[in-house]
């Protein structure tokens, strides 16, 4: 996004997010204090620059979820301190998506936003043709490849003999999510949370994705001693690790978290993979992100069916953007590209609302869903989050203060419960809704 509005704008521009250092922080701070800055791109903490003669915002992908920063403070959404803003400032505000947040979609319907329909795609190319690969049905056949349907695998096989590009799409990073005694059923979890560990095959060892504990793999059950550890489930290493040995010719290279911790890793890997260089990129969401390549016509999605059956009232609005929005990487120039989704459920509506295109039909489905049951856009929710190394201390302030909330609000009040994940980094925690 940089490279492209550079192009257009040249030295106007200015970029500001977490990965330059403080001094070039500060003199973009400095620039826009000065007035000498006249267009900043930057990540959500942007919104508190010094602006003085704001007169248009732009947030783009307004539905994403990591607008919303939760620890450690400020605690904000991006995207509504971003409307605030435009208010102190008498300014416009443009929040873009092609697949907007029920939210957003609701206020634009009835009248508080503004709305805008593009109805093609820049070019005029056509949207990807989406397939369904039933991973039951060829479990049953036997004609898996592993973690690949032979659906998918023999896509990938015809895109590489064509010489054009393919992104496997999986929202896991790590080799396996989790590995298990197949004598006792043991599993390493987390000295400090709730969670299992992760298995990272690059260093050899388990490691958690909330606090960074981690430890080499244990050669014996700690429990039982058994040597007989099975790793269970495939992050996007694992898959990187499958490609390679299916073609061992092609380049193929990961995009994740751990992928792009260097300052510049990320501008690398987007670099070989836009040169051709790259045949195959394995990567979590952040494929899905603005992203524009002209030879992808093939798009994976894997492990779809932990997106849809998340415990969480939007996991049908998340599973419909973050697919659509990694779909629409491929044929982004003269050639339609294609979509391969694996899954367990292929009768689930989204894939419907999906392979249709019909974002419509997956709001009114929700709509109807949200208002039967007091969720937003109906209702403001409002978590209050209790944690205390203690859990008894925990558990003893939540039931105070939902007592209080209790007599003040009466039955708008959820809780005291104990969330998905009960405890992250020694503290255990407790919700109130």
């Amino acid at each position: 996004m940089v490279k492209r509005l550079e192009s257009t704008f040249g030295n106007q521009i200015r970029v500001y997010h977490s990965r330059y250092t403080s001094n070039e922080r500060v003199e973009v701070w400095n620039r826009v204090l000065h007035g000498k800055c006249s267009f900043v791109l930057g990540t959500r903490s942007a919104v508190f620059l010094p602006f003085d003669h704001l007169q248009l915002i732009i947030v783009d992908e307004e539905h994403e979820t990591s607008y919303k920063q939760q620890d450690p403070a400020p605690r904000y959404h991006a995207r509504d301190a971003a409307l605030v803003l435009a208010q102190l400032h008498h300014a416009k505000t443009v929040l873009g998506s092609a697949t907007p947040s029920i939210e957003s979609y609701y206020n634009a319907h009835n009248n508080k936003y503004g709305l805008v329909k593009l109805r093609e795609r820049f070019g005029k190319t056509s949207l990807p043709e989406i397939i369904l690969a039933d991973i039951r049905m060829e479990r049953a056949k036997k004609t898996m490849r592993q973690d690949f349907t032979k659906a998918l695998f023999d896509a990938l096989r015809k895109t590489l003999s064509q010489q054009a590009q393919a992104i496997i799409f999986q929202n896991r990073r790590g080799y396996s999510p989790y590995i298990t005694c197949t004598t006792c059923a043991w599993v390493p979890m987390c000295t400090q949370c709730a969670v299992s560990l992760t298995y990272h095959q690059l260093h050899h060892s388990l490691c958690c994705h909330y606090c960074g504990y981690n430890i080499q793999i244990p050669p014996v059950c700690h429990l039982c001693g058994s040597p007989q550890l099975r790793y269970i489930g495939f992050g996007t290493e694992k898959l990187e690790e499958t490609l390679k040995g299916f073609f061992p010719e092609k380049k193929i290279q990961r995009m994740d978290l751990d992928t792009t911790r260097g300052k510049y890793n990320h501008d690398k890997l987007i670099e070989t993979f836009e040169q051709g260089i790259t045949d195959i990129l394995v990567g979590t969401q952040m494929l899905t992100k603005g992203l524009d390549f002209g030879q992808v016509s093939l798009v994976g999605v894997l492990d779809v069916d932990r997106l849809l059956y998340f415990p969480d009232f939007r996991a049908n609005e998340r599973c419909l953007q973050l697919i659509t929005q990694v779909s629409g990487r491929a044929g982004r120039r003269t050639t339609q590209g294609m979509v391969i989704i694996q899954t367990n459920n292929p009768q689930h509506p989204v894939f419907k609302d999906i392979i249709q295109h019909d974002y419509g039909q997956m709001y009114r489905r929700e709509l109807k869903e949200r208002e039967q049951f007091l969720y937003p856009p109906y209702v403001r929710l409002i978590r209050i989050t209790i944690k205390h190394i203690d859990q008894d201390q925990a558990k003893a302030a939540a039931n105070i203060l939902a007592q209080v909330l209790h007599k003040l609000l009466g039955e708008g009040v959820l809780g005291p419960q104990t969330p998905l994940i009960s405890k992250i980094k020694k503290q255990y925690r407790i919700d109130i809704w």
